[in-house]
């Protein structure tokens, strides 16, 4: 098979147009060309009058070699890489030991699967509900302002990615093809195979709760075990003459459970976890991480700045942005998990704390577009050791639960008002669809003065890039904290703690992934450097990279 890339067509090509670009493209007769399979399909949008569609495509031919000769001097054409799974480990007969994964968010949910299709029966152990508890809860803070603290947007089977954009794309390097077993596995459990092609695939809330339930008992029916409701409350750590290793998990019910490897697929979230592993000497760091709000437009507003006359041709969907904006006071400005005909949900995991984050379904045919506009912080702004960070994601969201009256209502304000730097006292255009409510109000003392400085210099600054982004009538909703771990629990090569042999800090929690795929794929180095391990065979490394992401 052979990859033809870079192939243009325009928006409203019929179907048999593709065969025969190819054909024109590299020169075939039509009978010499045998077959092909789209690989990936995005698009042009620079002139929005002529906006074309860019395919990349592989190729089953009848003579290859002489193709690749004819063709050697063109970058676009090149055999197809073998982007096929592989294992690199299978368990023993019988098994000496069952690996503990904590977490069963999109990292979690992956270690475990590929541990499981490797013979090592993984016991996962999860805090939260199984996902259809969990979404009854979850619409329980929406609709009812009642919050559980164990079950929510954030803890529970498939992680704070079920209730998300579903987005499966990301920004890191992938030379093994790590993101295409994760894409693969989604289809098996039921995602449109659409997936495996568009550019920027996402799924929506929906269509993921069935998919995780697929691959949980995908788990189980390979010999793993997932146990909900199972805070870990400590950890077993011992001396040894090679230094401190993991010998086990305690529960909150007091129960022990032991094992050697232990992979910590934590959340962004789990704050108390990052607080009993600081005091049991587990190695971690502040890392930065971003602040700010979620803005809220008419969708319609979006697709005709982005897509101008081919706004809402099925093909494109909803239209999406990414923004960035260097501010004067040395501030980056940017937009974050941006969600095209979404809605801006209460994403809270603790009383008395106001959370925004945002979430689509597949068809993304909600009236409003919603993004976080967020500022870059880093440990110089909040001195004090690793837990700090946490300690000021705590404070804002705090605020934010004043600024709203209470009752979980978040704090909002009309982006006209904000810039002019006054209270909003009614609405306009553009109604908020954050559950259980928006208390309008002034947002300025939301967050640090840099960063309402740094946001209220960007907004009219994007507004030159999408027409109408700084309206008066947009909607601010605050706030947006939980835009990605605000601690890094540091790891090696081997991918194990710096000094806690056979734990594995893994996904977004531990601050080496930022959204679904990213945290997917690090599950699938995680379980694969575990099992090496535990087989007594050399790491492949590297653990020490991190990914960047959207988030969710």
């Amino acid at each position: 098979m052979l990859r033809l890339t870079e192939l243009k067509l325009p928006l409203d090509h019929p179907a048999d147009a593709l065969r025969a670009a190819i054909l024109r493209r590299l020169e075939l007769a039509d009978g010499d060309l045998l077959g092909y399979s789209i690989f990936k399909r995005s698009y042009d949008a620079r002139k929005k009058h002529a906006l074309l569609l860019v395919y990349a495509v592989d190729v089953e031919v009848r003579n290859e070699a002489a193709l690749l000769k004819k063709f050697r001097n063109d970058r676009h054409l090149a055999p197809t890489p073998d982007m096929a799974y592989h294992f690199v480990a299978h368990a023993p007969e019988p098994l000496v030991e069952r690996p503990i994964v904590v977490g069963f968010g999109p990292c979690g949910i992956f270690a475990a699967l590929v541990l499981a299709q490797m013979g090592f029966k993984p016991i996962v152990l999860e805090r939260g509900k199984a996902v259809r508890e969990r979404t009854q809860d979850t619409w329980g803070l929406w609709r009812k302002k009642v919050l559980n603290p164990e079950s929510n947007v954030q803890f529970g089977e498939g992680g704070a990615g079920t209730f998300s954009d579903g987005k499966l794309y990301s920004q890191i390097k992938d030379p093994r093809h790590y993101g295409r077993k994760v894409l693969t596995e989604f289809v098996k459990a039921g995602a449109p195979e659409e997936i495996l092609y568009v550019a920027k695939p996402h799924i929506g809330t929906f269509r993921l709760v069935g998919m995780v339930e697929a691959m949980r008992h995908e788990i189980e029916k390979l010999g793993g075990e997932i146990r909900f409701q199972q805070r870990v409350t400590d950890v077993l750590i011992e001396d040894g003459p090679k230094g401190k290793a993991i010998r086990g998990v305690v529960l909150a019910s007091g129960k022990t459970l032991a094992s050697s490897h232990v992979i910590l697929a934590l959340g962004h979230s789990a704050r108390d976890t990052f607080e009993m592993l600081h005091a049991r000497g587990v190695y971690m760091e502040a890392k930065p991480f971003s602040i700010g709000f979620r803005i809220e437009h008419p969708q319609s507003l979006i697709d005709k700045a982005r897509l101008g006359p081919n706004a809402g041709n099925p093909l494109l969907g909803a239209a999406d942005y990414k923004l960035v904006h260097h501010a004067k006071n040395g501030r980056s400005v940017y937009s974050f998990c941006m969600c095209p005909g979404g809605t801006v949900v209460a994403a809270a995991s603790e009383p008395g704390r106001v959370v925004t984050n945002g979430m689509s379904q597949y068809s993304r045919n909600e009236r409003n577009a919603n993004a976080g506009i967020v500022v870059g912080i880093t440990p110089e702004d909040y001195p004090g050791g690793p837990l700090a960070g946490i300690e000021l994601q705590r404070k804002l969201e705090t605020r934010a639960f004043e600024l709203g009256g209470g009752g979980y209502e978040a704090p909002g304000q009309l982006v006209g008002d904000f810039l002019e730097g006054k209270p909003s006292t009614r609405l306009g255009s553009v109604d908020p669809s954050y559950k259980p409510g928006v208390h309008l109000t002034d947002l300025a003392s939301a967050l640090p003065d840099y960063a309402i400085e740094a946001i209220r210099e960007a907004l009219p600054a994007f507004d030159q890039q999408i027409k109408g982004f700084a309206m008066k009538d947009a909607v601010l909703t605050g706030v947006e904290t939980r835009t990605s771990s605000p601690v890094r629990i540091t790891r090696g090569d081997d991918f194990q703690s710096l000094n806690v042999k056979g734990l594995y800090p893994a996904g977004e929690g531990a601050g080496y992934a930022g959204g679904i795929l990213s945290a997917g794929v690090d599950g699938i180095k995680v379980a694969e450097a575990a099992a090496r391990d535990m087989l007594g065979l050399e790491s492949a490394g590297s653990g020490a990279q991190s990914g960047p992401g959207c988030g969710y």
